[in-house]
């Protein structure tokens, strides 16, 4: 089962509380994903597809319970993608019309409503309720494993924005994209995802996300400093294979046994330990030396170098 398909069916059991909320949820799942067909003055049916079974069996268990409408049910099977289909069908009956006046899918004397149905949204549970329906009829949540993100496609510009508006009301800061005649209200931030699914009343796939947030945190931070700790190593032996360099530039031009000795010894270390920074390079003489004075010893190294390699006159005193 698909991380969709177990938030999906979390939220096919939970109840709503009221009978507001009830119709705002059932008012929601139709809305996104049914038709509604006109067949002459106040005659109306509905056809409602969903590849949910638990979404189909919210969709029935409302419909019956606040109307009581006759129903069918079809179950197809998709031979392409291995995956049932689910149509169920509101044939045209008397009182369809005032039900959906009642769900705000038709507004009196004006058709088809545009927006959400504000008169059910008043309450917090009718605002869970309704983005629960909407996000159980058009929504997708990838595995917080992944890419994760999450988001509910609709149809109809000022529904997607008064959705946006309900959702920002629960806390959570959705965006909306157009994409081909149909909206997709989208979330990226953990945060969000997991104020969202708390507040639809997927408590149980809420934790499961902040357990794979923690996780990826851990993953990433572990990741950080592997890589932080790759390029320290990769600079070190960088700077080594130029002191290296350096070292031989002085043994040809001046010959080790003419520096000083401080000098001297930083050579002798450094020849024998390549790998080493200049930190752990200091620890190897005796007594130890900081990095900063082995610094300052291979600034030293690069003086003497570079003032013969310039003048052609090679040092006659060895200093300190």
């Amino acid at each position: 089962m698909s991380f969709t398909a177990q938030v999906k069916d979390e939220l096919s059991r939970v109840e709503p509380p009221t009978r507001e909320a009830e119709l705002a949820q059932l008012s929601a799942l139709v809305r996104v994903c049914g038709t509604l067909s006109f067949h002459g003055s106040g005659r109306y049916s509905i056809r409602i597809a969903t590849e949910t079974g638990a979404v189909a069996r919210t969709i029935i268990k409302l419909t019956h319970k606040l109307f009581d409408l006759e129903t069918a049910l079809t179950v197809r099977r998709s031979v392409l993608h291995k995956t049932r289909n689910y149509l169920i069908e509101i044939p045209e009956q008397e009182r369809l019309a005032d039900d959906l006046e009642g769900l705000g899918i038709l507004v009196p004397g004006r058709g088809i409503a545009s927006g959400v149905p504000r008169q059910l949204l008043r309450t917090a549970d009718g605002r869970r309720a309704f983005v629960r329906g909407a996000f159980m009829a058009g929504g997708f949540i990838a595995d917080p494993r992944g890419d994760f993100h999450l988001e509910i496609a609709v149809t109809g510009e000022t529904f997607a924005h008064g959705l946006v508006d309900v959702m920002g009301t629960l806390g959570v800061s959705a965006r909306l994209n157009h994409r081909r005649g149909s909206f997709a209200i989208y979330l990226k931030s953990f945060d969000d995802v997991s104020c969202l699914l708390s507040a639809m009343g997927a408590h149980r796939m809420a934790q499961v996300v902040e357990v794979a947030r923690v996780r990826k945190s851990v993953k990433n931070d572990v990741n950080r400093r592997v890589n932080a700790e790759v390029a320290n190593q990769a600079r070190s032996s960088s700077a080594a294979a130029d002191q290296l360099d350096l070292i031989a530039r002085a043994e040809r031009e001046i010959g080790l046994s003419k520096l000083p000795p401080a000098v001297r010894e930083f050579c002798r270390v450094r020849k024998a330990n390549p790998e080493l920074s200049l930190g752990a390079l200091g620890q190897k003489l005796d007594p130890p030396a900081s990095k900063s004075a082995m610094y300052h010893r291979l600034l030293r190294l690069q003086q003497l170098v570079g003032e013969v390699e310039e003048t052609g006159n090679v040092p006659t005193q060895k200093k300190k």
